[in-house]
């Protein structure tokens, strides 16, 4: 007996077309971007808030963990409600709860205040990631969803790229709670254009999970929550073992919950298609060995160079602007070149970048020596992007893309949070800030570390399927 109802009555090509391409770009991507940015924009700005708000290094620590940690754990949660509840109607929630978070944000005035705020933030943000790109999907015809999805990893890739410049740029500039009251004005536009240009559709589930909402986000905080503090509190430490346990417990309770519900918000059928299941562990060594390595070569022309953070953040624009030119190109071309062959190939180049960032990197190189590595390895992504976000929705259903698209978004953002903390642990055995060289000391191995990472999901990407097919 099959675990889904009929999936709504899908719109006519006639109606897709009926709504130009750049109108429903502009719905899903604005608020792509603003949540994205969000994501990265304070790190720049943390010695000045620190300094007004009289915040401690717990609390600047916690003034990006905050809204790491909810985005990460409430993404499938996020997903499977709007599937149920509606998808349009759940973004439309989650921009307007975001815009509302981000001026609460700016009117902080104690490191509380501006943690909750960003919790909230990172919470909103949670139901605008995965739902963009399902109803991006929705909106387009099929013989456009390639190109569509490519400019949509474009735009998304822009976020992360430009979060540490904007920031610093603004804090250069003005005051540091205008990071955040930018958001309020984008964001009314945001409401404004999701809520005329996008239709609403749901999935094909039609009753709430209480039970698999409650297992799988605390699951996922606990887990996320004790891979974020293992390098400042030690793996071994009771904290953390207790955390990634009690996460472990909870997601396998999750899973075994699946399995007996009539109605799962994760359908476990999603992960007979070959297709799928491959994409997300290319998309878990992708983000774990991509941003892990960004984590750390973020701070080296700091620590290593004495450059203000606003200076490092362009340095690295060769590497974290190349994807929103790479990442439509990708999009365009993929039915001509094969989504495995984007896949294969972008790991391969963005592996073969950073692993020579990694043995370019002393104290005194110079950055036109970081140039081309970073370019590489800008290209890699951007080839990444939109064909693993194509793939793992082309792998399944039209009725089950809401969940897809929140799953694989989940395993990004688990593989953010489990980078940054396996490499920050390696390069904490070799190296420490005391001084240039030491930095460097842990860097490389580190950076060397992700390398490998990467190599082994661009490895795995040769078993994806020349053509994914949907599990029905």
């Amino acid at each position: 007996m099959s675990t889904l109802a009929p999936e709504r009555p899908a719109e006519s090509a006639d109606n897709r077309r009926s709504r130009p391409l750049a109108a429903v770009l502009a719905a899903v991507g604005i608020p792509i971007f603003m949540v994205t940015l969000d994501n990265l924009v304070v790190t720049t700005a943390l010695p000045v808030i620190r300094t007004e708000l009289g915040a401690s290094l717990t609390d600047l620590q916690w003034f990006v963990n905050a809204y790491t940690l909810p985005f990460a754990a409430f993404l499938l949660t996020a997903a499977a409600l709007g599937d149920r509840l509606g998808r349009r109607r759940m973004f439309l929630g989650g921009i307007v709860l975001f815009t509302l978070a981000s001026a609460a944000a700016a009117l902080s005035t104690e490191a509380w205040m501006l943690t909750a705020a960003r919790a909230v933030q990172g919470l909103a943000g949670a139901a605008v990631a995965p739902l963009s790109l399902t109803l991006l999907a929705q909106a387009v015809p099929d013989r456009m969803r390639n190109a569509a999805v490519g400019i949509w990893g474009g735009i998304s890739g822009l976020g992360v790229a430009v979060g540490p410049v904007v920031g610093g740029a603004v804090v250069e500039g003005l005051d540091w709670s205008w990071i955040f009251w930018l958001n309020v004005p984008v964001g009314v536009i945001a409401v404004v254009l999701a809520a005329t240009v996008l239709r609403e559709s749901r999935g094909g589930a039609v009753r709430l999970d209480p039970l698999g909402l409650l297992l799988s986000a605390s699951g996922m905080l606990l887990l996320v929550w004790g891979v974020v503090d293992g390098p400042d509190h030690g793996w071994s430490s009771a904290r953390v073992l207790a955390m990634l346990i009690g996460g472990v417990v909870l997601l396998g309770s999750f899973i075994a919950w699946q399995r007996r519900n009539s109605a799962p918000m994760l359908p476990l059928s999603l992960f007979r298609s070959r297709g799928f299941s491959i994409v997300n562990v290319v998309t878990l060594t992708f983000s774990a060995g991509t941003f892990g390595a960004v984590f750390l070569l973020a701070q080296f022309f700091q620590v290593v160079q004495g450059l203000s953070p606003l200076d490092a953040g362009i340095r690295t624009l060769p590497w974290t602007m190349a994807p929103m030119v790479v990442a439509p190109l990708a999009g365009i071309f993929a039915d001509r070149l094969g989504l495995r062959n984007l896949i294969v190939a972008g790991q391969t180049l963005l592996a073969a970048g950073v692993l020579w960032i990694a043995l370019a990197s002393t104290t005194t190189v110079g950055y036109g020596d970081l140039v081309i590595p970073f370019v590489l390895a800008g290209v890699g992504m951007g080839l990444t992007f939109a064909p693993i976000s194509t793939m793992a929705l082309a792998s399944v259903s039209a009725r089950e893309r809401g969940v897809a698209s929140g799953a694989n978004n989940t395993i990004r953002e688990l593989g953010v949070a489990v980078g940054v903390a396996v490499l920050a642990s390696v390069f904490s055995s070799y190296g420490d800030y005391s001084n240039r060289q030491s930095f460097v000391d842990g860097l490389v191995p580190a950076v060397v570390v992700g390398a490998c990472i990467i190599a082994a999901g661009a490895i795995l990407a040769w078993w994806l399927p020349r053509r994914p097919v949907a599990q029905d």
